[in-house]
């Protein structure tokens, strides 16, 4: 049943854009201003960057056994048991990011939108939400997303067209007053959330993809869109907020999307920028969440992934409501536990995975040709 999947490479592009978008169109900007000031925009662009190689890295590796996903890329290099040990690591981290999503996305309305509302209530609609799209398959939810894309992309540029009479440039002068090295160190944080995770997209590319070499353009080029779009609110949120404000706000573009006032008519509809977010927060959800079944799936050898979609579902809801206290030991987490575990998964693990592969290279085309 899972071999039989297939997406075309325009569904994926827009999974890569929402995956690389996520959270970060509310979160980034904050972030970035704590630690670089005026100078988040160009960090973001330093980020993107070198998100942009991370990714080519995740291609080149997935593309050395295009029929396989990443937990069987692992079995096949590693051999099996410790590739299932590694893939369990995996397993670990995109189920707990799932569940970190959850939460946030229950906190997020509990405080803006239905502060009357429990959040293990908002967080079970929105698990539920997600164990239906997984049920339907890959397929559904690419679907769904392209359905989404055109929506989101016509409210976001509405959302900029709007905002750009309130930009100030003096917020964002002097230019460069953080050092590089400061620079760089935070654009690592842009890395990790926008493209290490992205690992988890091995699980869907290339081996549920139809047309191999223009899946690989798809990543990059989503990826690249996605990281434009984050760099973009970035630059709004500093030039029409101000460093000292953005870097206070925990969603500073939400706060962004209140400033839009046009002929004292067009006002309050930071509830379009919330449900931006929503959508690329879901889609990112749902990869994390896939990422987590199949691969679960395939460490334990089942033939259907559907069985186990119930019970990891309850376990992510129960994840999301004790995962954080608050959103204050959220974002210090985040910023050190959190970059850490995508640090070891998303980045140390793919390149000791490519060493491997150098060292037994001969021998696994060997077992590929027999």
């Amino acid at each position: 049943m899972m071999h039989n999947i297939k997406i075309n490479s325009n569904q994926f592009l827009v999974l890569v854009i929402f995956f690389t978008i996520g959270t970060s169109i509310l979160e980034v900007p904050s972030v970035l201003a704590a630690k670089t000031n005026q100078d988040a925009w160009i960090t973001a662009i330093i980020g993107m960057g070198i998100g942009f190689l991370v990714i080519w890295f995740f291609t080149a590796i997935a593309l050395w056994f295009p029929h396989l996903t990443y937990v069987q890329i692992n079995e096949k290099v590693y051999g099996k048991w410790i590739g299932k040990a590694v893939s369990v690591l995996f397993v670990m981290m995109s189920l707990l990011y799932a569940s970190t999503l959850l939460f946030q996305s229950g906190n997020f309305f509990n405080t803006h939108i239905m502060p009357n509302t429990p959040v293990s209530a908002l967080n079970i609609l929105m698990a539920g939400i997600m164990v239906l799209g997984v049920y339907l398959g890959l397929e559904t939810i690419a679907r769904s997303a392209e359905i989404f894309a055109a929506f989101f992309i016509i409210t976001f540029i509405v959302f900029t067209v709007l905002i750009v009479p309130d930009i100030r440039f003096d917020n964002i002068k002097p230019v460069f007053e953080a050092e590089p090295k400061t620079m760089i160190k935070s654009s690592f944080f842009f890395v990790l959330i926008s493209s290490g995770n992205a690992i988890v997209l091995l699980m869907i590319f290339p081996a549920f993809i139809n047309k191999v070499k223009q899946a690989k353009k798809s990543f990059l080029i989503g990826n690249l869109i996605g990281g434009l779009i984050i760099i973009l609110i970035t630059f709004l949120s500093i030039s029409v907020l101000g460093a000292a404000k953005t870097a206070n706000e925990v969603y500073p573009s939400y706060e962004l999307a209140k400033r839009i006032s046009v002929g004292n008519f067009i006002e309050r509809i930071e509830v379009l920028m919330a449900l931006l977010w929503i959508i690329s927060l879901y889609f990112k959800l749902i990869l994390y969440f896939y990422a987590t079944i199949l691969a679960i799936a395939q460490i334990l050898n089942l033939k259907d992934y559907r069985p186990i979609i119930m019970p990891m579902g309850i376990i992510a809801v129960v994840l999301s409501l004790v995962v954080y206290p608050n959103i204050i030991y959220k974002q210090n987490w985040d910023n050190t536990t959190g970059n850490s575990l995508t640090l070891v998964v998303g980045i140390i693990f793919p390149l000791l995975l490519a060493i491997v592969y150098g060292i037994r290279r001969k021998n696994l085309k060997k077992e590929v040709t027999k």
